[in-house]
Formats: C-alpha cells, structure tokens, sequence
C-alpha cells in the first residue's frame, strides 16, 4: 500500500464505500483497451488496421486512458465527434450505433470468459483482482456498507457480479442504463453524502472518474492501480493516473487487507 496523502488528524471509521467493478474487483473485461484503440482509429482513419498517421493514434491512446471508468457512450460520442471532424462531416455516426459496434466485438473474448466461469471449466476467482473476494467480506462483516457501479451495462456488470461471487456482498450494483448517459458512480455517491458525513466514505477505483467523484464530496479515495494481464500487483500506467487524479492511497490489489482497513478505521 503506498500512501500519497497524509492525514494530520483522525480520521473517522468508514461506514459505506463505493466500488468500481471492472479493473477494481475483476478482470474479466480485460483488454478492452485493446479492442477500443484499434475500432476507433479504425473509423477515424477509415481503415482496418493501424493508422497511418501517428497523430491519431497518439490522441486516441491518450483519451482511452484518461477517460477510463466513465460511461461507454461517452467514450463513443467523444470518438462520432473525432470522426466528423477528420473526414470533415456535417454529423458524426450515431454514438449508441458505434457502441453497438464496440461491444459486439469486445464480447467475443468477455463471453468465452463468462462460459468457462459458468461451466466450470475455469475457477471464478482467475479474474478476481488478488483477494478481492475476501477483502469485501470483510468489510462487510466490518459493518461497512458496500455498493458499486460500473460504466458497463446495468445487466452485464450485474450478472459478471453474480457470476464472479461478488453480488451477495453489495447493498445495490449500478451499471450503465439502456440508452441513457446517467453517471450511476455519481448518483450513488451523491445519495451516500446526503445521508452520511462524507469522511465516512471511502471510493475504489482503477480509473479517473471515480477517484475525483470521491475527492469532489471528501470521501476517502482509494486508487486500484491493478495489473490485470497478472491479476495482482501495480501497473505502472494506472498509478500515475490515479494519482493525478488525487487518490489517497495507491493499491495493486487487496493483499495487504489489514493495512487498508486501517486506513478506513474499521477492524
């Protein structure tokens, strides 16, 4: 654990944390970066394959890793908007079509993940983040009231929750809804602060968009900088971003359990 800010006073026992599920509890989505990069220069640049110009490239590299955690049609309107501009159009392709298109060929791999979970053939816990699992049982035997939410569809992250061993342990899991571009991190975070002093709060996250949701309210933040290709440890790339974004403290994943529930005040 590697502690980025230092609090001078005590701080109170966390009563509720907000979790985001993919890259922070599992790796089941793995790559979809992968995926993402080569779609959008594809369509960008007009051809299957790499792009030519190394401007582009460079450009959708970098929105990918700063926009990680938010909703998938955003990422999508941003990409229709880079489209029209490049091929000098009056209108963009229609973001939800292109997000249509993005998870048709991310689920290829996600789905022969989801049935070798299923069937048995491989074990839930090959695309948990390293003690995952047991860390929110934990907390939530702690007392700690748990939700999470997920830029990914509202029934996809809810079922990969079930499937994974993570659902029982969530007060509400909150993905993305059908056609619509309603932050569900936002809103939860939003309905624990009128509820709860937000220095009882605590936000996980690999990405951006949740670590600066929870320092917005006061919460403390807690950066998940895993390394999803091993499933523990840090990656090197999100531990610059998350700490850019103002996490408290940097984790590659939930090995030094004690160390963390210390920082959250809860034994």
């Amino acid at each position: 654990m590697e502690i980025v800010k230092k609090y001078s006073e005590q701080l109170s026992a966390v009563k509720a944390a907000l979790f985001d599920f993919d890259g922070t509890l599992s790796t089941l989505r793995y790559g979809w970066e992968k995926v993402m990069l080569p779609m959008m220069t594809e369509f960008i640049c007009g051809k299957t394959g790499a792009c030519e110009n190394s401007a582009i490239n460079d450009e959708v590299a970098e929105y990918i890793d700063q926009s990680t955690g938010i909703q998938t049609i955003f990422q999508m309107e941003w990409l229709s908007e880079r489209i029209k501009t490049y091929n000098n159009l009056e209108k963009g392709p229609d973001p939800w079509e292109l997000k249509k298109e993005y998870l048709s060929r991310l689920m290829l791999n996600v789905k022969e993940r989801r049935e070798d979970v299923s069937s048995g053939r491989i074990q839930a816990s090959k695309y948990h983040v390293l003690n995952a699992l047991p860390f929110v049982a934990g907390l939530q035997k702690c007392g700690v009231k748990l939700y999470a939410a997920s830029g990914t569809d509202d029934a996809d992250v809810k079922m990969e929750a079930g499937l994974l061993g993570f659902a029982g342990y969530f007060g509400d899991i909150r993905g993305a809804g059908v056609h619509s571009r309603d932050c569900g991190k936002e809103a939860v975070l939003k309905e624990l602060a009128d509820n709860l002093d937000p220095k009882t709060l605590a936000v996980f996250g690999d990405g951006k968009v949740e670590i600066k949701l929870g320092q917005q309210i006061g919460a403390r933040t807690i950066g998940v900088a895993s390394d999803e290709a091993a499933g523990f440890g840090v990656d090197q790339m999100k531990r610059t971003r998350l700490i850019s974004a103002g996490a408290d403290i940097i984790i590659g994943d939930f090995s030094e359990a004690e160390l963390i529930y210390s920082f959250l005040g809860v034994k």
